[in-house]
């Protein structure tokens, strides 16, 4: 019977990790270079790798051939890698944060295993389906490494708190460190702040010097110190650009211009914990109520995860709501707290006497988890028209997601249990991000990336030439630079190459384009419709 019961564990064991590694291979994976790299960062942050892999330069980032300091290395290190196995690609740029996201799945569902077995696969697949993890886990960025290595930290701290086993802590160090070479200090100030307000929380304050570990402090140091004294080192400005001004004046003032509402991050959590929006906000309820009806049980070792998961889910969201710069990506490192308390409240519901779910929640729940299957279907008119046309495509698209809908309500009431949860939220989406790389791709290459520019301008060339641009926008720009692997010279900046060049600009600015070179002959060679976009050859001094 206990050879039985072994082998059933294992079984069970190899199942999981077959349904997680195929799901994040689908998610995450699938299709990374179905549409080029859109927006400033992506083209950018890819650019600045490949710069750094040409000139074997592992400390200093470069952009146009200059330092740019205004994030830390661990994505670009993690690029140049990919770069040097698969080549320089868009798809290669993006890699990384892929990896990231399945490295956190892995990290939830271990972490589970050890200290809340049971329900590891469900907490895993939750957070690697949530859609911020899946949006940030597709783009090449510095977020989803932030995000990963800040999770499998806190994770790391919890289970010292509960084992006191002090390998736990040293790999809250190690991870602390790796998150703090993603973003910089807001990774350690970020943690320091959930621990310190959870132990005060538990009246537990003296936890906070154990956490202190000469050992831990150590590699965290050994970790972290050696770039950052390298580039302040080799770029004395470093402390300057980077600490001064790309974190306290961020935070500080509206000087990078993304200042939103104080509110702006609640509809931003809400729609990144999307499809478990509806059971997520319940099981942060549910952790409320008990916090004040229980506080004397609250903190013992089956309850504490839950105040530690709500502490760090509210923590960066209530932190960042203070800064003057508010962009979507700051709250992913909050995120796998959301599905982490989501796992936990389907535990307790599980594993009550009479396990009935709160058939309010199923209904709000399937809606809210079946909707984005109607944008995804219209996202080609979406972002063609930039509206959600009315006719029978939307009406197709809203009868699809409510028959989904009602197959998720029907099953989960059929099953009086939250078990079958995770297997009937996944079909809306995989369905959803399929419908997105299927249908809308190729629309999302064309009017956002500059890739299919760049392919039409590169198959019209007879030589290769330099380029500039004119009253273009900071993605176009960059992703110009990017698939062209060329300095883009700026007219607006009076960047004038000198020879014969190419020139990209918004439609209807030839005379414009004219009037900058009035000695030089400006011939019209095409435009790109779906961006607007005109680009024109521009000859040598006294070619008119």
């Amino acid at each position: 019977m206990l050879a039985g019961a072994v082998l059933n564990q294992h079984s069970r064991s190899y199942t999981d990790w077959l349904l997680l590694a195929g799901l994040c291979g689908f998610l995450f994976f699938w299709g990374l270079g179905y549409f080029g790299l859109i927006g400033a960062d992506e083209p950018r942050y890819a650019q600045v790798a490949r710069e750094m892999l040409a000139r074997r330069n592992w400390v200093t980032p470069f952009l146009d051939g200059k330092p740019w300091l205004e994030k830390p290395v661990l994505y670009y290190w993690e690029t140049m890698l990919v770069y040097s196995i698969a080549g320089v690609s868009d798809w290669a740029a993006r890699v990384p944060a892929a990896l990231n996201a399945t490295l956190m799945s892995i990290a939830v569902y271990l972490f589970l295993r050890r200290f809340r077995p049971g329900f590891q696969l469900d907490g895993a697949l939750m957070t690697a389906s949530a859609a911020g993890v899946i949006g940030f886990a597709r783009a090449a960025s510095m977020d989803m490494p932030l995000a990963a290595m800040f999770t499998i930290a806190l994770l790391a701290w919890y289970g010292w708190y509960e084992s006191g086993a002090k390998h736990y802590l040293a790999l809250f160090y190690v991870f602390l460190g790796f998150a703090t070479l993603a973003k910089g200090p807001v990774a350690p100030f970020l943690a320091a702040s959930v621990i310190i307000i959870f132990l005060a929380a538990a009246k537990n304050l003296r936890r906070v010097s154990r956490t202190l570990w000469i050992p831990g402090i150590v590699l965290f140091c050994a970790i972290t110190l050696p770039w950052y004294i390298a580039v302040q080192i080799r770029n004395p400005e470093f402390f300057r650009v980077f600490i001064l001004e790309h974190n306290l004046a961020r935070f500080g003032t509206g000087v990078y211009h993304h200042k939103e509402a104080f509110w702006y991050f609640v509809p931003v959590v809400l729609l990144g914990l999307i499809p478990w929006t509806i059971f997520v906000t319940a099981a942060l309820l549910d952790s409320i109520r008990a916090w004040w009806s229980e506080r004397k049980q609250l903190f013992q070792p089956e309850n504490a995860l839950n105040v530690f998961l709500m502490i760090w889910l509210v923590v960066p969201a209530v932190f960042f709501s203070l800064s003057q710069s508010k962009l979507p990506g700051y709250m992913l490192p909050a995120l796998p707290a959301g599905t982490l308390l989501l796992a936990e409240y389907v535990r307790r519901q599980v594993l009550r006497p009479d396990p009935r779910p709160d058939y309010l929640l199923i209904i709000c729940h399937s809606i809210v988890a079946a909707f984005p299957l109607i944008p995804a279907l219209m996202l080609n008119y979406i972002l063609l028209q930039h509206r959600l046309p009315w006719g029978s495509a939307l009406a197709i698209s809203s009868a699809l997601a409510a028959t989904l809908a009602i197959g998720m309500i029907v099953t989960l009431r059929t099953q009086l249990s939250l078990r079958m949860l995770r297997f009937v939220t996944l079909i809306p989406v995989v369905l959803s991000l399929a419908a997105v790389l299927r249908n809308a791709a190729p629309t999302l290459d064309a009017t956002l990336s500059a890739r299919p520019l760049v392919n039409q301008i590169d198959r019209m060339e007879n030589k290769r030439l330099p380029i500039a641009g004119f009253r273009l926008s900071r993605e176009t720009e960059y992703g110009l630079e990017f698939y062209r692997n060329q300095i883009v010279a700026r007219y607006n900046w009076g960047q004038i190459p000198a020879g014969e060049h190419l020139v990209v600009a918004p439609s209807g600015l030839r005379t414009a384009i004219a009037e900058k070179v009035p000695e030089r002959r400006v011939l019209y060679l095409g435009s790109f419709a779906p961006q607007g976009l005109d680009y024109f050859w521009v000859g040598e001094k006294g070619s008119h």
